[in-house]
């Protein structure tokens, strides 16, 4: 639209397209990379699938089972890697996030067992927010120190974070002794999932309803912004079909995590804790979501608002593109480094969280090697080494992809050096389709 047509206030145009394919593209305003990404997954679920069922005459991996487990083990490194697109974006690069994770599993494991015990007493209901505090703050201050370094010091991020992944990963062995510290706090352990760290089915039909009424929201917000700045607008099918979309996928994954229930041995124990008499034909009790699903998709939300609607987004992108630009616009080039590697440092501490709890124990091997699938699932979800592009969606849509690989492959028995095969493979792949992707954009 034309300035003249804005002072008017004339109503804004809507897109106009062609047929076929591109023109749908082009009136939903879809990414082709998530479609990419989306048709990737799809291929390597079914295909597990189908391999299962030739091989076994058994498709174990598209049953609610597994596809729930696969979210649980997903939320770790999609929480890190939602991190890593703002590290990689302003061209910097973090090999110390999974040392980190390491490292402040132990220390919530120490003041869990051994500090907070003596003060306020076993089972205290503090203890657990305590400690998941102490995690996710000593994360940030490791990732602000680590930051200052790079910022101020003017050492090269690569050589500063494989630093940190010797350091804190040696210091974890120290602290702890080398030993696993167990068990961690009841209430802590719920973070990590299982049959009784999830909402269940009416508490995931709620997180259901507020996804859609979220949906909905975004939708007409979208539509009422495109006004208020004479935008061309997306045609009114298109709105619906996005809308229909977006609720269709939620309501799909919640029939989903309510179809795995819980394990017989579980809910007999509960059945006797809670003097139930269980009928002869047992009780359906759902899992529903995950605590640490939900704990991923309240970070990504989290992020991408940040990213997408604050100054602080706004930025990150303008450093990554041209950090001497950003520099000379005014922007703080060494402050925001150093605060981007404590955002990365502090999504390290609540991953270890989730990481931990799900283990019941802290042991100086957590998160051995993560920093690898936290860069590989930040790059495979379109986040340019180059600088500059990179999406939260995305991360968690490329953390997706790597652990559906590796499920996979240990459900039809491939072995270790397979699997490392296959995961460095698809990373370099996925580094070159980027490579292309930008080539052709230009």
């Amino acid at each position: 639209m034309t300035n003249e047509a804005t002072k008017t206030g004339e109503r804004p145009e809507t897109i106009r397209t062609e047929g076929g394919i591109k023109g749908f593209l082009a009136a939903t305003e879809i990414d082709t990379r998530l479609l990419g990404m989306l048709g990737a997954l799809a291929l390597i679920w079914i295909g597990f699938h189908l391999y299962g069922v030739i091989v076994y005459d058994f498709g174990a991996f598209l049953t609610p089972r597994n596809l729930w487990n696969l979210s649980v083990q997903t939320s770790s490194i999609g929480i890190m890697a939602c991190g890593m697109v703002l590290v990689i974006i302003t061209r910097h690069i973090d090999l110390s996030v999974g040392s980190i994770l390491g490292f402040t599993a132990i220390i919530m494991g120490v003041v869990q067992v051994d500090i907070l015990p003596h003060w306020l007493g076993l089972g205290h209901p503090l203890i657990w927010i305590i400690a998941v505090l102490c995690g996710i703050a000593l994360g940030a201050l490791i990732g602000g120190f680590q930051g200052a370094l790079i910022a101020y010091g003017q050492i090269p991020a690569f050589i500063v974070t494989l630093g940190g992944l010797l350091v804190w990963r040696g210091a974890a062995f120290l602290v702890a002794r080398g030993e696993t510290i167990s068990p961690v706090d009841a209430t802590f352990t719920l973070l990590g999932g299982g049959p009784y760290g999830s909402v269940g089915a009416l508490g995931s039909w709620i997180v259901a309803g507020l996804a859609c009424a979220g949906v909905v929201g975004l939708l007409l917000r979208g539509r009422s912004q495109r006004k208020k700045f004479h935008t061309p607008l997306r045609p009114a099918w298109a709105e619906l079909f996005l809308g229909a979309l977006g609720c269709g996928a939620v309501i799909g994954a919640t029939l989903l995590v309510n179809a795995y229930p819980w394990p017989r041995g579980i809910l007999r124990r509960y059945a006797e804790a809670e003097g139930i008499t269980l009928p002869e034909g047992g009780l359906f009790i759902s899992h529903g979501y995950a605590i640490p699903v939900l704990i991923l998709l309240a970070v990504a939300l989290v992020m991408t608002v940040v990213m997408t609607r604050t100054r602080f987004g706004r930025y990150v992108y303008a450093i990554g593109g041209n950090p001497e630009a950003a520099a000379l616009a005014g922007i703080n080039n060494r402050l925001m480094t150093v605060k981007i590697f404590a955002i990365m440092g502090g999504l390290a501490g609540l991953s270890a969280v989730v990481a931990s709890a799900r283990l019941n124990s802290a042991t100086n091997s957590l998160g051995t090697l993560d920093e690898l699938y936290v860069i590989a699932a930040a790059v495979i979800g379109g986040t340019s080494l180059a600088g500059g592009v990179g999406t939260i969606y995305g991360a968690i849509l490329g953390a997706l992809v790597m652990q559906s690989l590796q499920t996979g492959m240990v459900l039809i028995g491939f072995d270790a050096a397979v699997q490392q095969l296959v995961v460095g493979s698809v990373l370099v792949l996925a580094v070159y389709l980027d490579i292309l992707y930008r080539g052709r954009a230009k």
